[in-house]
């Protein structure tokens, strides 16, 4: 049995993780706490304080507890926002505050797009204009060419909770450009574990998630490696080797 820890902020979509558990089979435990957030605002301020140490540390004794082997911030936009060298100080807070591996959703699109052999990307996020171009600057930080970035104009995270197929869809077909080989939809808080095949079918590319990468990062920690179709591309590739 590997245990997976995931810290959430606050409430929006964690119901993407028991789908994600039962997609993944029985020996995989989803472990998820939550976390404070102080104010539900898709600003700079407000979202370097929701993944500050002292809310990230909250929550990781009751994933110790649990027996979680490692632990992944679930959140894209409170690590994003630090910068790609302030994203790397987050993490590496976080592992010696558990004693365990730990990542954040942002470097999970990072090294999902390395898993996938991906290069050029479309973005397509929930958030401001602002708060998506600091998510594509990140990107390129850790070697992608972003080629089109589509911001939702959304500033809470319960809005982009409340989001259905439809509206998914859209966002995702709007973000997508010719020249990119693969869309990125990120936002922990948007629901789409249970749509991307049926996205990647009618983008006719892989599509990366929030909580799907969060969810292949977390694995990826623990050396665990999982056939799971249903969670799109990034689970049925063979492994890359790395050089």
């Amino acid at each position: 049995m590997t245990a997976l820890g995931f810290l959430y902020p606050g409430h929006a979509a964690e119901d993407d993780y028991p789908r994600i558990e039962q997609l993944l089979g029985s020996d995989i435990r989803v472990e998820l706490v939550h976390t404070d957030i102080g104010e539900d605002a898709h600003r700079v301020d407000t979202l370097r304080g929701a993944g500050s140490p002292e809310r990230l540390a909250a929550g990781l004794e009751e994933l110790r507890l649990a027996g979680a082997e490692a632990v992944v911030w679930a959140c894209t936009s409170g690590s994003f926002v630090h910068g790609w060298e302030g994203a790397h100080e987050q993490v590496r807070g976080l592992a010696l505050a558990a004693g365990m591996p730990a990542s954040s959703t942002s470097f999970g699109f990072v090294h999902a797009l390395r898993e996938i052999e991906v290069r050029r990307v479309a973005v397509g996020a929930t958030y401001p204009d602002d708060i998506a171009r600091l998510f594509a600057d990140f990107l390129r930080a850790g070697g992608a060419e972003v080629t089109a970035v589509r911001g939702a104009g959304i500033t809470t995270a319960a809005e982009a909770g409340a989001w259905g197929e439809r509206e998914l869809f859209a966002l995702a077909r709007a973000a997508d450009s010719p020249d990119a080989e693969a869309v990125l939809l990120p936002n922990t808080a948007l629901h789409t574990v249970a749509h991307i095949p049926a996205l990647e079918k009618e983008l006719g590319k892989p599509v990366l998630t929030a909580n799907q990468v969060t969810a292949w990062q977390c694995l990826r920690l623990t050396d665990r490696r999982v056939n799971a179709p249903e969670l799109g591309a990034l689970f049925t590739r063979e492994p890359v080797v790395q050089v």
